[in-house]
């Protein structure tokens, strides 16, 4: 069986967020299970020169785009016996940011035409193109309305990852022969056309052969108005070929027992070799070294999605609380500057790392003692499970994958590793707050939730094993889908 994974970032080249962590670390899983996968993805020109040395031209050609006719190198490199193909074009990936610009219309439109030109020139032809996120969603749409007619993309099906519905890649409806060179024939509601513009993600959930996101509950999510963005109408007439898949993490990565960027490995018999980090936590932070007062820490966006206004809301309540916190994220200028002002207020027990360094958020989640996730949702998120890894322990709201990896402490079943709450309200998530610290001063109970959150498999395994299922089911169909 052969997957090719259509993705715009991916580890260990490139990150922005998640995806990346997904797109680098699920192939390797599925090829332990037996599946051929390549990944193919845009050469930008801040991938570190460690790989951009090694890769190897195997192809130029044209790409159209619309009535442009633009330069496209194919790039080879084999790292972990997986295949990696990068688009070259520096007109369109060599800037300082990967998203963000007036022309993502068309730099991804470009890529979504390179990867399917692609393998024509590499003359390989996989079984499924696995396509994430917006930036991709217009290949299942050009591989059915146009490509499926030429000699070997004849079998070659489709599968869909909704990473984030938030983010769509909706542009002026003028894209859809500007960019496509496509009539407006499918300027539709059942097509493209959503609102005055077009939408690729839209393209991708039409004619997609599969569609799954990254959590059971998110899944179920998106079919509602609340979180369905506008989409949910056809999401539901596609729920039959709609599926949560669970994500994982690359325990290569994240493991406490063989993480080397942390002070002290240890593993669940040896939870207590934690406080060690704790300690070295709290001094590069400059904290007070003190192995009894909890830490709270947040690594995360700071965006409305992930909580921060229920933070602004009640944190003098949270810092009246016998507690040291630590947060390390980026994000939205407000927020920024609201935890600087909390940093100022409250230096002695509160420090914020408004920015990321990978290294030191390893050392936070080794060092931590609860984790803080109060999203407003979220498709699978990815924090909590390294969190739980680490022995920090969860405080999250009921949402998408924080529902279906954390299982709130039931005192009179003694059920239960973490510790959620259901509405998005800051008073509630307070209440929550609080619940956790008193038991954090009950240090046998607090043993039995770190031993159980870091015994939990939080692996690729299981959802793997999940989409190669769902590969050799769309596979084994005669026909591909049709819109």
């Amino acid at each position: 069986m052969k997957v090719l994974f259509a993705v715009s970032e991916c580890v260990p080249f490139i990150k922005s967020g998640g995806l990346a962590d997904v797109a680098g670390s699920l192939p390797k899983e599925l090829t332990k299970q037996g599946t051929e996968v390549r990944i193919i993805l845009p050469k930008y020109g801040n991938i570190p020169a460690l790989y951009k040395n090694k890769t190897k031209k195997i192809a130029e050609f044209v790409v159209a785009v619309g009535w442009r006719n633009q330069y496209c190198g194919i790039e080879v490199l084999e790292l972990n016996d997986i295949t990696f193909y990068f688009v070259d074009n520096e007109y369109y990936f060599k800037r300082e940011q990967l998203y963000g610009y007036d022309d993502d219309g068309e730099r991804f439109a470009y890529f979504n035409r390179a990867v399917l030109e692609a393998l024509a020139q590499l003359d390989y032809y996989p079984d499924i193109i696995h396509c994430h996120d917006w930036h991709t969603g217009m290949i299942p749409f050009l591989l059915r309305v146009h490509y499926q007619k030429r000699s070997g993309y004849e079998l070659i099906k489709t599968v869909f990852t909704i990473h984030n519905l938030h983010f769509q890649g909706v542009f002026p409806k003028e894209a859809i022969h500007d960019l496509f060179g496509l009539g407006f024939e499918y300027y539709r509601e059942d097509q493209l056309k959503y609102y005055d513009c077009i939408n690729f993600m839209k393209g991708a959930i039409v004619a997609a052969d599969q569609i799954t996101t990254v959590s059971p509950t998110y899944r179920d999510e998106i079919l509602t108005d609340y979180f369905g963005e506008g989409l949910n109408g056809l999401l539901q007439e596609r729920k039959d070929r709609l599926i949560g898949i669970l994500n994982g993490i690359d325990e290569d990565v994240y493991h406490p027992e063989k993480d080397a960027t942390i002070y002290q490995a240890f593993h669940s018999e040896q939870w207590l070799l934690k406080k060690e980090n704790k300690a070295y936590l709290q001094k590069i932070f400059d904290l007070k070294i003190d192995r009894n007062t909890p830490i709270v820490a947040m690594i995360t966006r700071l965006t409305t999605q992930k909580g921060m206004d229920l933070i602004e809301r009640v944190f003098h309540e949270m810092m009246q609380e016998n507690v040291q916190f630590i947060l390390i994220g980026t994000g939205d200028v407000a927020f920024e500057n609201f935890f600087r002002r909390m940093e100022a207020n409250y230096g002695k027990k509160c420090k914020c790392y408004i920015g990321f360094n990978e290294e030191v958020a390893h050392q936070v989640y080794a060092g931590a003692d609860l984790f803080l996730m109060p999203s407003k949702f979220e498709p699978c998120g990815l924090g909590q499970l390294i969190a739980m890894k680490y022995g920090a322990i969860p405080i999250v709201r009921e949402t998408g994958g924080l529902n279906d990896t954390v299982q709130s402490y039931n005192e009179k079943t003694g059920e239960g590793w973490g510790f959620t709450f259901k509405n998005f309200n800051a008073h509630d998530m307070l209440y929550t707050y609080r619940r956790a610290l008193a038991y954090y001063r009950n240090q046998p109970l607090w043993s039995q939730l770190v031993i159980t959150a870091m015994e939990k498999d939080y692996s690729w395994a299981q959802s793997a094993f999940k989409y190669n299922q769902l590969y050799s089911d769309e596979i084994s169909r005669s026909e591909s889908h049709v819109f």
